[in-house]
């Protein structure tokens, strides 16, 4: 009988323990999936905005200026931001698209970016600076020879409808700034 009592609260106590596992489990895809301030800050810049853009192919050299537009919106339920560009780059047509996300579980801003001038696609993570209203990224993508090429990339808000770009690349183990954009809201 002794047995079976002790048998009883073993069985008892998986189940218990499956069950307070499996809300657990629950609890934290449902915070993982769940839109929070981040997402909502995100959100701030949906809308079209005019882009002055000025870019480098390389340390010191020439500087090309460039204008355009791009548009931001939520998507999938306020999880994601999707944004695309158009402009005028060097007379040729630019159209670029990119993803940017808050990953709740890293903790972490996540970008995807793609355009028609490559056939790549840069991949970049980093963090918000409340004190800055500066997000920096840093991640990879491969220069047209398909070298690695590290990219770091500072975006800032300077008010409601002014937000500020630059990105860095490396070049022969040396960062050099490649792009600054202003964009200000249409």
């Amino acid at each position: 009988m002794k047995r079976m009592c002790l048998f009883i609260a073993i069985v008892c106590s998986t189940v218990i323990s499956a069950r307070a596992q499996d809300e657990a489990a629950q609890k934290a895809w449902m915070d993982y999936m769940t839109p929070g301030p981040m997402h909502k800050m995100m959100a701030m810049a949906n809308g079209t905005w005019n882009t002055d853009l000025t870019f480098w192919m390389s340390p010191g050299g020439p500087s090309s200026k460039s204008t355009g537009s791009c548009t931001n919106r939520m998507i999938l339920g306020d999880r994601y931001q999707e944004t695309v560009h158009t402009g005028d780059m060097g007379g040729m047509q630019f159209e670029g698209h990119g993803i940017l996300a808050y990953d709740n579980a890293k903790k972490v801003f996540q970008s995807v970016w793609y355009d028609n001038m490559g056939t790549g696609i840069m991949m970049l993570e980093g963090k918000y600076d409340d004190a800055t209203r500066s997000m920096t990224l840093t991640g990879s993508s491969v220069d047209p020879t398909g070298k690695p090429m590290g990219i770091r990339e500072v975006f800032k808000w300077i008010d409601d409808n002014t937000q500020f770009m630059e990105m860095y690349m490396m070049q022969d183990g040396k960062e050099f700034k490649s792009m600054e954009m202003k964009l200000t809201r249409k």
